[in-house]
C-alpha cells in the first residue's frame, strides 16, 4: 500500500477515536451518488467537513435481569460469531489478547487462541473451517482454525484493519478503518486496494457484490466482486456502522447515531428499500438465515432486539434485556441460540429466543 501524509494519518488517527453524540439528531440524508474508483494512496473525502463516527452508548449500569445466562470469557469481549458446522463461537478478548472459542452447545470455552493484537468484529471465513480476524494492531488479517485454533495464517492488510468479509467469489474484503482503504485478499495476497473511502467500516457480500459502510461520510457502497468496479455510493443515515445480508439478497445497516435500522437492495441500481426506527444507539447485528430473523443490540438500554425480515420493513418480534455494554451479537444458524457480549463485565450472554 502506498505510504500517506503524515499529517492526514494524524487527521485519520482521531477520526477513529472520536464518539458520537450524547443526543444524536438526524440530518438530511445526503443525494445519492455513483461510487467512484478511488487514486492509489489517495483518500478521497479527507478535505471535506465530515462528522465524527458513530459509536455505542456508554451503557447504564443493568436494571432488568438479563435473559439466559453467562459465560466468563475474559475482559472487554467485542467481536463474535457463531458456526454451525463446528459447534464453535469465537469471541474476541484483551488482556491477553485471544480468540476465545466457546462450545455452542455447552457454552464451555473450548480453547483460547493467542492473538498478537485486539479485533473489534469477525466474521466465519469457510464455515466448519476458519474464522476470519481483522487484527486492529498488527494491521493484519488472521485466519483461526476452527474447531480448535490455531491461527494458520496471517497477512498485511493496512492500517486498523476493522472488519473481514468473505465474497462470494472466496476474495476476502478488508476495511482498513484508519488507513482510509479496503484491500481485497486472495489465498495469502492483497490483490486490490480501493482508495475511495474514507474511513471505512462494516461489510457484508451479497450475490456477486460486497456491500462497505463509510463511518465518516455516513455511506454504503457497493463493489462488483471480480472487477472491482463502483457500483453506488447510498446514503445510510445519519452515523452508520455495521453491515449484515439477510437470505433475500438484501443488505442491512444499523444507523446508531440515527437509532434505526437501515434495509438496501444491491442488485441492479442499488437503492434503500426499507427503515424501521431502534431508539438507543442500536450497534451490533446478527441475521439468523433459517428463521429470517434479524437480531440488533441496543447499547444505550443493555436490549436486543428481533426482528421478522419477511418484508423490506423489519418487523419487532421480541426484546431480550441483556448484559452490559451488548456491543456485538451473534446467532447459531442451526439453534437460533443468541451470544451477546457483555463488554463492560467480561462474559458472554447466551439466550434461547422465543420460537
Amino acid at each position: 500500500m502506498a505510504r500517506r501524509a503524515p499529517l492526514l494519518l494524524i487527521v485519520a488517527a482521531l477520526a477513529v477515536s472520536a464518539a458520537c453524540s450524547s443526543d444524536p439528531q438526524t440530518p438530511a440524508p445526503p443525494t445519492e451518488a455513483p461510487a467512484s474508483p478511488g487514486v492509489a494512496g489517495v483518500p478521497a473525502r479527507f478535505a471535506e467537513p465530515l462528522p465524527p463516527p458513530a459509536e455505542p452508548a456508554t451503557s447504564p449500569p443493568v436494571t432488568a435481569r438479563p435473559a439466559g445466562r453467562t459465560v466468563p470469557v475474559g475482559a472487554l469481549p467485542e467481536g463474535i460469531v457463531a458456526d454451525g458446522p463446528s459447534r464453535r463461537v469465537a469471541v474476541g478478548v484483551r488482556d491477553p489478547n485471544q480468540l476465545v472459542l466457546l462450545d455452542a452447545d455447552s457454552g464451555a470455552v473450548a480453547s483460547r487462541v493467542p492473538l498478537p493484537g485486539v479485533l473489534r468484529h469477525l466474521q466465519v471465513d469457510e464455515p466448519g473451517r476458519s474464522v476470519l480476524v481483522p487484527d486492529e494492531s498488527s494491521n493484519s488479517l488472521i485466519r483461526v482454525a476452527l474447531p480448535n485454533g490455531p491461527a494458520r495464517s496471517q497477512v498485511m492488510t493496512g492500517t486498523m484493519p476493522h472488519d473481514a468479509t468473505r465474497a462470494t467469489n472466496g476474495d476476502v474484503y478488508v476495511a482498513n478503518e484508519a488507513g482510509g482503504s479496503v484491500v481485497v485478499v486472495r489465498g495469502d495476497q492483497v490483490v486490490h486496494t480501493f482508495t475511495d473511502v474514507t474511513q471505512p467500516a462494516g461489510l457484508a457480500p451479497v450475490g456477486d457484490r460486497t456491500g462497505l459502510i463509510d463511518v465518516r461520510d455516513n455511506s454504503l457502497t457497493i463493489y462488483e466482486n471480480g472487477t472491482f468496479a463502483g457500483v453506488r455510493e447510498l446514503p445510510a443515515g445519519a452515523g452508520p456502522t455495521h453491515l449484515v445480508a439477510d437470505r433475500r439478497g438484501r443488505m442491512i445497516a444499523t444507523d446508531t447515531r440515527g437509532g434505526q435500522v437501515l434495509v438496501f437492495d444491491p442488485s441492479g441500481t442499488p437503492r434503500q428499500v426499507g427503515q424501521v426506527a431502534v431508539p438507543g444507539e442500536p450497534y451490533g447485528l446478527t441475521y439468523d438465515p433459517q428463521r429470517d430473523r434479524l437480531w440488533v443490540t441496543v447499547t444505550a438500554a443493555n436490549q436486543v432486539v428481533g426482528f421478522d425480515m419477511a418484508d423490506p420493513t423489519p418487523r419487532e418480534i421480541a426484546r431480550i434485556p441483556t448484559v452490559r455494554q451488548p456491543n456485538t451479537v451473534a446467532v447459531d444458524p442451526q439453534t437460533g441460540r443468541l451470544f451477546v457480549t457483555g463488554t463492560a463485565d467480561g462474559v458472554v450472554q447466551i439466550v434461547d429466543p422465543p420460537a
